[in-house]
């Protein structure tokens, strides 16, 4: 520094000298939370990345096209297949949940499917969703957004995730038999989710599971995704804290909490963290189980940002771990 300008400084008032000193700690504060603020949207946006809605859109689409998929169906021994190979081809180890289930109707034959992708620590987070369809007499209910969509955005993350460094250890989980073969009740339903927390508990791993993300109904055009009021409260605050981070507050409103009866209530009365990220826009819309539940009402935006926001809870539970 010059002699001039070090004698400007020393000539100044007390009071300048004050003044100066928080001007230039004022700009040290801002200077700071804009590197904080640019760091933690840099953090957000490689957390998110990947994930491709139209790939995802693409799935959905050929699952669609099978037609009603059922418990016990050759459509839905199709779709099984499908996501099988996408599964394999993704570097997913694939295994089968088989079982007979009891039904009002008989005993129906049901399967799970669980992708497993190691991790360096044995905690698992599983990603889930359903893959069957309703069934409902006299409508021929395709269920794109309902049992279509969840399938095909796991296929889709299962790809990303594949890619990706883990710490945690995921399960891709495809549940059968989320829908009732007759008549919504507790034993009327979530069989696939049932059997698998059955087993876990058999096997002594259930105590490994560190949060069950469940995914329903997540391609719609115009989505509200509801706050689940059954969900565990931490992680449904972590889900609608990183919507509103990467900016999708329209499409997670929060309104008044709504209970839902979904595949994660089995994990949550076994002490298991879960969330369930579920569009409550068809029940609004009127076109839940209905025949008008067709790809045209889905899109791979949604898709897309459904994608995104797990993948960014995923990354903050692994730096919560």
């Amino acid at each position: 520094m010059s002699s001039s300008k070090r004698a400007k400084i020393v000539s100044m008032s007390k009071g300048k000298r004050q003044s100066v000193a928080l001007a230039l700690a004022g700009s040290a504060v801002l200077f700071t939370a804009a590197g904080a603020h640019y760091f933690e949207q840099s953090r957000l946006a490689a957390s998110a990345e990947g994930f491709d809605g139209r790939r995802a859109f693409d799935d959905l689409r050929r699952l669609v096209a099978l037609g009603p998929r059922p418990p016990d169906s050759p459509a839905l021994d199709q779709a099984r297949k499908y996501i099988a190979e996408q599964l394999g081809d993704a570097g997913v180890g694939v295994t089968y949940d088989a079982f007979a289930a009891t039904t009002p109707v008989g005993q129906v034959g049901m399967r799970n499917i669980i992708g497993k992708l190691p991790g360096d620590r044995p905690e698992v987070v599983i990603i889930a969703g359903h893959y069957d369809t309703a069934r409902l007499p006299g409508i021929r209910f395709v269920g794109a957004n309902d049992g279509g969509s969840s399938a095909a955005e796991l296929i889709e993350l299962a790809r990303v995730l594949a890619r990706r460094r883990r710490s945690l250890t995921y399960w891709i989980v495809f549940f059968d038999g989320e829908e009732a073969m007759d008549h919504w009740s507790p034993t009327d339903s979530l069989y696939g989710s049932r059997h698998v927390v059955e087993s876990m508990q058999r096997t002594g791993q259930l105590h490994e599971v560190r949060a069950v993300l469940l995914l329903d109904m997540v391609a719609g055009r115009d989505p509200h995704f509801g706050l689940e009021s059954n969900s565990t409260p931490w992680l449904r605050d972590l889900l609608f804290s990183t919507a509103r981070r990467l900016g999708y507050e329209s499409a997670f409103p929060r309104r008044t909490p709504l209970p839902v009866e979904d595949d994660h209530l089995p994990f949550i009365t076994s002490g298991v963290p879960a969330v369930d990220l579920i569009d409550f826009a068809p029940f609004l819309q009127g076109y839940h189980h209905t025949a008008q539940d067709t790809l045209d009402r889905c899109s791979p935006n949604t898709m897309e940002m459904v994608g995104r926001v797990v993948l960014v809870m995923l990354a903050e539970l692994s730096r919560r771990s």
